[in-house]
């Protein structure tokens, strides 16, 4: 058995303890907290000092790195603990107790354990504010938030759900349970809830699971406020968390009200628990429209958006007719369905419906747009007369309203391929594609301008552009100007090359700089760490951080969930927060051309790596 108390965890307990049997503490000062040692003398359970250190190494202070603690049940390990000393300030020792608050101040965070032990342990250090119910102590809220963010790798939704009504509800403790104990597990469990529901509905809304773990805490919270009147501010939390709607007020749950009819009745508005991800569907979604077989026009459109709609908007883009052309949608393996005015482009989950494609009505043939030469030379004109301070305020401001709707728990579920082909990662793909589709655009860009001194102006610019992206720190564009400036197809180009300015050459090795992978991407991360917030980093190589720990270090110990990886990668995904705040009202969104705006959205982007070797070759043939 093991003994569920305030101090359970920093002493170790015979799997088939009975009273009058023993248990040792490790540490002197356990012996501080009486109203434990109180509680387990009531039991039988006699406590002895560990004398198993020689004498000349009892003076010199162990550090709380090397002091770890296992508890057992049943004969096998459970929770593995390690000590730390807590941030929180230290109350006076009139007010607490000099030795009880030192006891409080040596805290233990989570080594490995199974989930249900990691959620009891949890929930014993959550230290709550006696009026504002929020929690004291920086170790408390960094295990609530590391676990809020990695649940979903070792337990399930369903699981939790279980797990939290169990502890808002059952009496935790061996014998009787005052009622300021029972209140006060009850608000650790509100709290944790409310915590959750506010990081992770985005992941939550559609969850029947959810919906009925709701309802049913929220009644139970109703149930006890008659003996907790204290529990109606977390009423009130539960209901502008949840948008729940109460059909009676709290006075009728007055003793003198007996009917239970009335009981319990609430109802969850249609509207409520608005998630980014509803939000970002009434928003903008980028669609691909393939105008040849290895080419296609990146459209920026509404979630919602029907075939006639992004046909009428191509038609515009690309100057033809829109009735002599018809949207097609090529599906795997080799499907064609032929989109209706009225069709829906994209899912619910906000993927396509298939790769689109662009034909004419009467041939049935996909579009060649760049056979013409006069359409080549208007294409380069136009962006050379665009400024380049403009389009990278445009790329910015694009790359920023994608950036702003990830949610750090994307990043857990794609690393760990869970619930793939579902909505849960469908933002951090997008921004990992306008990554590859902005490095693809600039090579297009540039093989496709077949005159040598526009082409020369062309590399200048996206050097300009890459250095303003940079300055208004978006890094993720930056890095994909500069690896697309430096992809073979592209950087072979010697005759190109020769021709820009030692100036440009200049700015450009030094922005080569900031990209150079070696020492683990050591410049790069200096020159971002030194960055204001908000700021948008550079997505791929987060990524590789968080798999590199995925990689390097096992899920589960002997059946144990292995939660100093979960730190790990939690500590990992929390720079997507850091970077999205802007604590300073340093805004990374400005006002752009109209002009840019429209460039930018609708990119011509050649995604066959052949053809862009080819289109290559053709501008300067090998000697």
């Amino acid at each position: 058995m093991s003994w569920d108390c305030g101090l359970k965890y920093m002493f170790s307990v015979s799997p088939a303890l009975q009273p009058g049997s023993m248990c040792i503490l490790h540490d002197k000062e356990d012996l501080s907290r009486l109203e434990m040692v109180q509680r387990l003398a009531k039991d039988g359970c006699r406590f002895l000092q560990n004398h198993s250190k020689s004498p000349e190494k009892t003076c010199e202070p162990q550090t709380d790195e090397g002091v770890r603690v296992c508890v057992r049940e049943r004969g096998y390990d459970v929770l593995i603990l390690q000590r730390v000393s807590s941030e929180r300030p230290a109350l006076s020792a009139t007010a607490r107790g000099g030795g009880r608050e030192e006891a409080r101040n040596r805290r233990y965070v989570v080594v490995s354990g199974t989930p249900e032990k990691i959620l009891e342990h949890l929930l014993n250090e959550l230290t709550l504010d006696d009026d504002q119910g929020t929690t004291q102590g920086k170790e408390s809220d960094t295990l609530l938030d590391d676990f809020l963010l990695t649940y979903p790798v070792f337990v399930t939704t369903s699981d939790l759900c279980q797990a939290l009504l169990g502890h808002y509800c059952a009496k935790r403790y061996r014998g009787k349970e005052d009622r300021k104990e029972a209140l006060e597990r009850k608000r650790k469990v509100l709290h944790l809830v409310s915590q959750w529901m506010s990081l992770c509905k985005d992941f939550l809304r559609e969850d029947e699971h959810v919906k009925l773990f709701t309802k049913t805490l929220y009644r139970y919270v109703l149930d006890d406020l008659y003996e907790h009147p204290t529990l109606e501010t977390d009423v009130r939390e539960l209901q502008k968390l949840y948008q729940l709607h109460r059909r009676h007020t709290v006075d009728e749950y007055s003793p003198q009200r007996k009917s239970k009819a009335l009981f319990h009745q609430l109802s969850l508005k249609e509207n409520g628990l608005q998630s980014r991800c509803a939000h970002r569907e009434s928003k903008e979604v980028l669609c691909q429209v393939y105008i040849t077989m290895d080419s296609y026009l990146r459209v920026r459109a509404h979630a919602e958006v029907e075939a006639q709609e992004l046909l009428q908007a191509v038609a515009e883009r690309m100057d033809i007719p829109q009735g002599e052309l018809v949207l097609v949608a090529v599906t795997y393996p080799g499907g064609r369905l032929l989109l209706q005015p009225h069709d829906r482009v994209f899912s619910a989950s906000l993927r396509p419906v298939g790769r689109l494609h662009i034909c004419r009505k009467d041939l049935g043939e996909i579009l060649n747009p760049f056979t013409d030469n006069s359409e080549l030379q208007q294409r380069t004109a136009r962006i050379l007369s665009l400024n380049t301070w403009d389009v990278a305020v445009a790329l910015t401001n694009f790359d920023w309203t994608i950036f702003e709707s990830i949610h750090e728990q994307e990043l857990v579920y794609f690393t760990f391929s869970r619930h793939a082909g579902s909505n849960r990662t469908v933002v951090l793909e997008l921004m990992l594609q306008r990554c590859n589709e902005i490095q693809l655009w600039v090579m297009t860009e540039v093989l496709l301008c077949s005159t040598l001194c526009k082409r020369v102006q062309l590399i200048k610019k996206f050097i300009k552009i890459a250095a303003h992206c940079k300055a208004q720190r978006n890094l993720n564009c930056f890095f994909a100007i500069i690896m697309g400036l430096n992809a073979a197809a592209v950087s072979r180009l010697s005759q190109t090359w020769e021709k820009i300015p030692g100036k440009f050459k200049k700015l450009f090795s030094e922005l080569e700089t900031v990209t150079d992978p070696s020492l683990n991407h050591k410049a790069y991360r200096d020159s971002f760490k030194k960055m204001k917030a908000p700021k948008i980093p550079f997505l791929p190589l987060l990524l590789k951080d968080i798999t590199f720990i995925h990689e390097g270090n096992k899920t589960f110990h002997d059946n144990l969930v292995n939660f100093e990886k979960l730190h790990m990668i939690a500590d990992t995904v929390r720079l997507i927060r850091q970077c999205q705040k802007d604590h300073m009202g340093n805004g990374i969104t400005q006002k752009s051309s109209s002009e840019a705006r429209a460039y930018i959205d609708y990119l011509h982007i050649i995604d066959n790596q052949q053809t862009l070797f080819e289109l290559s070759h053709r501008l300067e043939p090998r000697a």
